[in-house]
């Protein structure tokens, strides 16, 4: 044992150490030089014990189904509760938190592993002293009402069933949430309610601005992903309720009500538009619609996942810049994923931090339970760096050390293979035309991502979803010369296109490439635009260094404008962010198209307008170029 004197001066010692900044080396304070003496030895700094996943307090689970929860208008809403099992099998009679999913893809459909947009399964965290609660939104799978698909009575909803699950009899009165896609934005809704209990939540894939991330990007409808998504919700909707046999009486209106929201609803809205009706446009229906309308009221600590291929590879991002402006402790994660692979969360444990279970256990266990989950260990945003492979860690969405680049599209590109230049000196002029291929985008990376990765599930593998070079022979490319330095860019882009279009209209469908040394093209992202839908907001767009980077669009009626007969104009095009690095001998590379198929389709009421070839120009006089964030 130590004498006592020794012990505190190793106690001091090791104080000083740990109240040092990481990587800081201690000195003593000099000496007289007539006086001097050996500093004492300095210990090495401990370093932090890692965080390691607790073990299953429990082996076995039971589930009760189809729980009748009760709205304020009387619509009976169901759910199904899964808590740990005693030895003889029952629920344990010990008050637990309840970790709540709100689903509109029918909660026994998720039960089931949903096709991989349940995210992870409860059994881990019910097995370490949680109860998890899987109910269906109103309208859809066995709960009774007419599905509104994010309207604000289904939000109230939300946070009414927050309130219910901190009160019941099983629940110690703490509540968190998971899910990805549909569940991850309702648990945003649910949050800007502030819920008495609501201590957490983990969204997978959610979107902030539902118009522009997905319903019509650019200005078009989306008829890849939203079909099948109006097709999910009302097929899982007919399946009969397991408690039809005993309940024939609320079975039969559920029926009868999921019957009138798809002839109410869900049909009327996909027909208006398609054929150019109010839908087709931004306006209240979406703004209510939109988790960025409510997010400043979200209070609760938020852990996001993202994917750079997903259909809210736009929004998430948002969510999260937003969050943590407003003080919210925030996670985020941005993988190489699809919106079926950033749902399942299968490749989450590849950012370094543990599985999505770890880390949905690591976050509830911290903020509901109270014990440390040493969450300053993982960043604040980690990214995936196509090009690199390596996992990028920052303090924020678009950090101080990002700096706006500008490449002008040089000279004269035509389909086939000709490429101009991208360069950051003074561009040539010239006139490309963009022919209007209505097959251009068919078998590329946007196809796959635009079937939320439906694709890629029923074709693996498929060459052009990972070499774009055939799918440029069908518009115009630009090209910068082999770099002789890595460029590192994060963050939304801007490409400024100056057009020209004989009927006044048109669409680009814009891709940011990385051109291989041996000629393969990967696409990196994409954006698209609408000729007639160019009108910018300013006071909503972003811009760094006083360059614009993230165009904002009104995409209202009222804004709408063809190009009249000769005009050349500027038209910005928002191209969706990313993380990536052009390697040295590669070549960064600007892509445009007239189509994006099977992903958008102009509503059939501007279709022919959109069926001509559209010019850009270039050079001094119409300085068309793209804009990037890059460190």
């Amino acid at each position: 044992m130590l004498p006592r004197a020794a012990a505190a001066v190793l106690t001091a010692v090791l104080a000083t150490a740990t109240l040092l900044p990481a990587g800081t080396a201690y000195a003593a304070p000099a000496q007289p030089a007539t006086n001097r003496v050996a500093a004492a030895p300095v210990l090495p700094q401990l370093a932090p014990t890692p965080w390691k996943p607790r073990g299953e307090q429990y082996t076995a689970t039971v589930t009760t189904k189809d729980i009748p929860i009760v709205m304020d208008d009387g619509v009976v809403l169901r759910a199904d509760l899964v808590r740990p099992a005693g030895l003889l099998g029952n629920p344990v009679t010990t008050k637990l938190p309840v970790i709540v999913t709100i689903t509109a893809y029918n909660k026994t459909v998720m039960a089931s592993g949903g096709g991989g947009l349940a995210g992870s399964g409860p059994d881990y965290l019910v097995k370490r002293g949680y109860a998890q609660l899987t109910v269906d939104a109103r309208g859809t799978g066995s709960s009774q009402g007419q599905w509104g698909a994010f309207s604000a009575r289904e939000g109230k909803d939300a946070g009414a069933i927050m309130d219910w699950a901190a009160s019941q009899p099983w629940s110690n009165g703490k509540t968190g949430m998971t899910g990805p896609s549909y569940m991850g934005i309702s648990q945003l809704f649910a949050a800007a309610h502030q819920p008495k209990g609501l201590k957490a939540i983990f969204p997978q894939v959610p979107a902030a601005d539902v118009y522009r991330d997905v319903v019509a990007s650019g200005g078009q409808i989306d008829v890849g992903f939203i079909p099948l998504w109006l097709g999910l919700v009302t097929a899982t909707g007919v399946i009969p309720p397991a408690y039809g046999a005993q309940e024939p009486a609320a079975g039969l209106k559920m029926a009868l009500d999921h019957l009138k929201g798809g002839l109410n609803f869900t049909l009327p809205l996909a027909l208006k538009a398609v054929l150019g009706g109010e839908p087709a446009y931004d306006g209240p229906f979406y703004a209510e619609r939109s988790p960025i309308s409510v997010i400043d009221k979200v209070k609760v600590p938020t852990f996001l996942i993202g994917g750079e291929y997903d259909l809210f590879q736009r929004g998430t991002p948002l969510d999260f810049e937003r969050l943590q402006k407003n003080g919210v402790p925030a996670k985020f994660i941005l993988g190489p994923w699809d919106h079926l692979q950033g749902s399942s969360g299968a490749e989450v444990a590849k950012a370094g931090y543990g599985t999505l279970a770890e880390l949905q256990l690591r976050w509830f266990d911290h903020y509901i339970k109270g014990i440390d989950g040493k969450l300053d260990a993982i960043a604040p945003l980690t990214y995936f760096e196509q090009g690199s492979g390596a996992w990028v860690k920052k303090s924020k969405w678009m950090d101080t050390d990002l700096t706006a680049r500008k490449y002008a599209l040089s000279g004269t590109s035509s389909a086939g293979g000709k490429a101009g230049t991208l360069t950051t000196g003074t561009p040539a002029a010239g006139k490309s035309i963009v022919p209007a291929l209505p097959v251009t985008g068919l078998c590329t990376r946007s196809a796959n991502q635009w079937t939320a990765g439906v694709v890629n599930l029923l074709l693996p593998g498929l060459p052009c979803f990972h070499d774009n070079k055939l799918n440029d022979l069908g518009g115009l490319t630009f090209d910068t010369v082999p770099v002789s330095k890595a460029v590192r860019i994060q963050g939304p882009i801007n490409a400024r296109l100056y057009a020209s279009s004989f009927s006044g209209d048109g669409m680009f469908s814009v891709a940011i490439e990385d051109v291989a040394p041996d000629g393969k093209v990967s696409r990196l992202t994409g954006g698209w635009q609408v000729i007639s839908h160019r009108a910018l907001d300013k006071t909503r767009s972003r811009y760094l260094g006083g360059q614009l980077l993230q165009p904002y669009h009104p995409f209202t009626k009222a804004a709408q404008k063809n190009l009249a007969g000769g005009e050349i104009a500027p038209v910005d095009v928002e191209v969706f962010p990313t993380g990536a690095v052009i390697q040295p001998g590669h070549q960064l590379r600007i892509s445009v198209q007239a189509f994006d198929v099977p992903h958008l389709l102009s509503p059939l009421s501007a279709l022919l307008a959109q069926l001509v070839p559209t010019t850009v120009h270039t050079g001094p006089a119409y300085p068309s170029a793209i804009t990037l964030a890059v460190r």
